[in-house]
């Protein structure tokens, strides 16, 4: 094996050095990665079920729960019961909610334009397939 060829080390150091630069971008923001996703999410489906952003941006529900509390006390959702079932909970974005929104997708597109730099539109449409890849070859639900 071609020492290019780790990847599993390349992908796991180049993900803890974006991860840290997004935390920086984000914490300058007053937004982590984990809420800055559940606005993004939100922006393309305000009133979501908790459970449906949940599964979206691979994060277990009980970290999403609280995940969803801080970003209620923070002024940034509202969740309201589901019409439809009691039981469920769904979230709205708040005024601020949506502008800090719209202010991390400007900051997400420079860093992914970073990521792009250097590479042709064919390169990245083979990474971005190799990495979508991922997803069906280690499934998050292996055992159900």
């Amino acid at each position: 094996m071609r020492a290019e060829h780790r990847l599993i080390f390349l992908l796991t150091v180049g993900y803890r050095r974006l991860q840290r630069a997004i935390e920086q971008e984000t914490v300058a923001h007053e937004l982590t990665s984990a809420q800055a996703g559940v606005l993004f999410y939100l922006g393309r489906n305000d009133g979501a079920l908790i459970g449906d952003v949940s599964q979206a941006l691979d994060i277990v529900p009980s970290a999403m729960t609280g995940l969803a509390d801080r970003m209620e006390r923070a002024g940034l959702v509202k969740r309201r019961r589901d019409d439809a079932d009691g039981r469920s909970q769904r979230l709205y974005l708040t005024a601020v909610g949506q502008e800090l929104g719209k202010r991390a997708a400007t900051r997400t597109r420079v860093i992914n334009n970073r990521l792009m730099d250097g590479f042709s539109e064919a390169e990245i449409d083979v990474v971005s397939r190799w990495l979508s890849s991922l997803q069906e070859k280690f499934p998050k639900d292996k055992d159900g």
